[in-house]
């Protein structure tokens, strides 16, 4: 059993409204040893004309990160006995962002540190308007292009979250979703540098199983590319729900740890003061 989510959200982040304390008690019940709250941080993100979050500027893409750290304390101090917490971030990869997050690195004693693209030609992929824009294999591919770029550029990270989280929301030219006919096989030039990249720098690789939850069948990234990431000589993983509410925290962790097994996985890694340690899967 899979005993530690790494990668969820609450009240800290712009697109969520989950009471820290409501998570924790989720984590818990779900059977939980460890949890991890990366809350987003997306500096000069722009703010999509379509938003679906609380409020309409940029300051939405900046947590309170002291009202945070001192939060998530707090609370792990609280359910010590039951649970182990951890205060982690997910950092939304932008060029002019860097600095500012290296800095923000070296101020705030985070556990865990994710690296994420939700951003290309400053439209995310979540919103119609970057298929409109850019239809199908075109968002595709741009987003795969512009991920190798900025890995090159910013590797102050653990772990790379949700690979191929642009095939979460892939439409094509008519605007219908074909994110399940996904295959790695159409972009495997590209997965293959990130994944090649990923090892060669000994970073982690997210398994993120929010891809079960948006219908595809699979985790972020899909079976396909973490056995190539076997074959390539990777083993290092890190697993996360990518929860914004209680009810979706732990999401399908029974069917990415079979999942996992059958690909010859044999463990994953837990960060504490951003150093890891491992879990046995199975």
């Amino acid at each position: 059993m899979i005993i530690a989510d790494i990668h969820n959200h609450t009240e800290f982040s712009f697109d969520s409204e989950a009471p820290m304390e409501g998570q924790i008690l989720s984590a818990i019940e779900k059977g939980m040893k460890y949890l991890c709250f990366t809350e987003h941080i997306d500096l000069y993100m722009p703010v999509p004309l379509e938003a679906v979050c609380r409020v309409q500027d940029d300051s939405i893409y900046r947590p309170a990160l002291p009202a945070y750290m001192a939060k998530s304390h707090e609370l792990a101090d609280k359910y010590k006995d039951r649970i182990t917490v951890f205060s982690g971030i997910e950092m939304g990869m932008l060029p002019k962002a860097f600095n500012d997050y290296r800095s923000i690195l070296k101020e705030y004693p985070f556990d865990f540190v994710l690296g994420s693209l939700h951003t290309v030609d400053d439209l995310d992929p979540y919103y119609e308007t970057y298929w409109k824009k850019h239809p199908g294999s075109e968002g595709v591919e741009r987003y795969f292009s512009d991920l190798i770029s900025y890995i090159n550029e910013f590797n102050e990270f653990d772990s790379l979250a949700h690979l191929d989280y642009v095939i979460r929301y892939c439409r094509d030219e008519n605007g219908n979703p074909v994110g399940r006919n996904y295959r790695y096989s159409d972009y495997g030039d590209y997965i293959d540098t990130i994944l090649k990249w990923v090892i060669s720098h000994d970073k982690a690789l997210e398994v993120n199983t929010a891809g079960f939850k948006y219908g595809l069948g699979n985790p972020n990234p899909r079976a396909e590319v973490l056995r190539r990431y076997r074959e390539l000589g990777g083993e290092r993983i890190t697993i996360g729900s990518d929860g914004h509410s209680a009810d979706k925290l732990c999401f399908a962790f029974d069917k990415a740890e079979d999942l996992l097994i059958s690909l010859g996985f044999t463990y994953y890694e837990v960060f504490k003061g951003r150093k890891p340690f491992r879990l046995k899967l199975g």
